[in-house]
C-alpha cells in the first residue's frame, strides 16, 4: 500500500471527540454523553456514534474521561492468594462481570491473615481512583476495617449477604446428598475458621445435620490439597474406629482432591470405604478418580452482584447452588 492511508480514514493517533463527531454527524457534546454513558441519548444516535468510535479506531481515554466525570470506572479487587482455585477464579469472574457493565479492573493481593495487609492493598487501589472495591474471600474483620477506613467509597465482598446464604446451602445440599445416599455419619473437613466463605460451608454443614439430630466431627483445614491430604491420617483412623463416619463434606475441592489421595495412601477406598464430597465444581472435579462429587456456585452471578453492588446497580440475583453427584459418594457399606 506504499504506506497510505485508505481514503476516509483518518491517523489513529489523531483522532479525538472532534473526528467522531464529525464523522457522526453530531456535536462533540454528543459524542462526550455517549462515551459516558448518559441516559437521554437516542438509540439510533448512539448506534451512529459507537459506528463511527468503531470506523475512526478511536479509544477512549479514560483519565480523560475521569476528569470529566469524577468517575475512572474501574472497580478495584483485592485478592488473597492467586495459586488457589477459588481467588483466581473470582478475580476471572469480577473482570468478566465488569466488562460487562463496561468497567474494568485493578487488582492488589493481600495477605487474608493480616488486616493491616488488606488496608494497604486498599490505599493502593485507592491511589488508583478506583470507584468501589470488592474483597475476595474476605475475613470479617478485614472486611469490616475496610468499610469503617473507606466510607467515601462503595465496599462489598464477593461472598457476603444473600451470597453467604448460597454458601451455606450448598453446603447443606451436601450432607443432604450424602443423607440421602444413607449416610447418618458425616465429618467435615472445614477451611480456615476466619475466612467468611468457610464460616458459612461449616454452617451449612452443622445447620443440616442438626435439622436430622446429627453432629458433625470436624477437621481444620486451609484450603489447599496438601493440607486434606495432611489430614487424611486422621480421618482414616476415624472411619476405621467404631462408629466412626462414613462420609467427609470438604470445605472445597482442592483439599477434597489432597483427602481421597491421601485415604488411598492410607489402605482406604473412595466411595467403597468413605464418601467424599467437595465444594466449588472445579473444571477438573470430573477428572479425579474416582469423580468428584461437588457443588457448584453460580459465581458468575455473584460476580455479576458484586460489581453492581459499587455501581449502585442492581442485577438478576445469582441462581441457587448445584449438587452435581458423581463417583465419589455412594451408599454406605452395610
Amino acid at each position: 500500500m506504499n504506506g497510505t492511508s485508505r481514503p476516509g480514514r483518518i491517523d489513529p493517533a489523531r483522532v479525538g471527540v472532534r473526528q467522531v463527531a464529525e464523522r457522526a454527524g453530531v456535536s462533540t457534546q454528543t459524542v462526550s454523553r455517549v462515551i459516558n454513558d448518559h441516559p437521554h441519548i437516542r438509540p439510533e444516535t448512539r448506534e451512529r456514534v459507537l459506528a463511527a468510535m468503531a470506523e475512526l479506531d478511536y479509544r477512549v481515554n479514560n483519565a480523560a474521561r475521569a476528569l470529566g466525570t469524577r468517575t475512572t470506572r474501574t472497580i478495584g479487587v483485592i485478592a488473597s492468594d492467586a495459586a488457589l482455585y477459588g481467588p483466581a477464579v473470582g478475580v476471572a469472574a469480577l473482570e468478566k462481570a465488569s466488562r460487562e457493565a463496561d468497567r474494568w479492573i485493578a487488582t492488589a493481593y493481600a495477605d487474608a491473615d493480616d488486616t493491616a495487609s488488606v488496608i494497604d492493598a486498599a490505599a493502593r487501589l485507592r491511589a488508583q481512583g478506583v470507584d468501589g472495591i470488592v474483597v475476595l474471600a474476605p475475613h470479617e474483620g478485614s472486611l469490616a476495617a475496610l468499610v469503617d477506613v473507606h466510607r467515601d467509597v462503595p465496599v462489598t465482598a464477593l461472598h457476603i449477604g444473600e451470597g453467604y446464604d448460597r454458601q451455606r446451602e450448598g453446603a447443606a445440599l451436601a450432607v443432604e446428598h450424602l443423607w440421602a445416599l444413607g449416610h447418618r455419619r458425616i465429618a467435615h473437613l472445614a477451611g480456615p475458621a476466619d475466612w467468611l466463605e468457610a464460616r458459612a460451608r461449616a454452617d451449612g454443614v452443622g445447620q443440616a445435620l442438626a435439622v436430622h439430630g446429627a453432629a458433625a466431627t470436624s477437621w481444620a483445614g486451609d484450603w489447599r490439597a496438601a493440607t486434606g491430604s495432611a489430614r487424611a491420617g486422621a480421618v482414616a483412623a476415624a472411619v476405621r474406629a467404631p462408629g466412626g463416619p462414613t462420609a467427609v463434606v470438604a470445605a472445597n475441592d482442592q483439599m477434597a482432591l489432597g483427602l481421597i489421595a491421601g485415604l488411598r495412601d492410607a489402605g482406604l477406598s473412595v466411595p467403597e470405604d468413605v464418601s467424599v464430597v467437595g465444594f466449588d465444581d472445579n473444571p477438573d472435579a470430573a477428572f479425579y478418580r474416582p469423580a468428584l462429587t461437588t457443588v457448584r456456585i453460580d459465581l458468575a452471578g455473584e460476580a455479576r452482584r458484586a460489581v453492581a453492588a459499587v455501581r449502585g446497580d442492581s442485577v438478576a440475583p445469582p441462581g441457587p447452588p448445584v449438587l452435581v453427584a458423581r463417583a465419589s459418594a455412594a451408599s454406605p457399606r452395610g
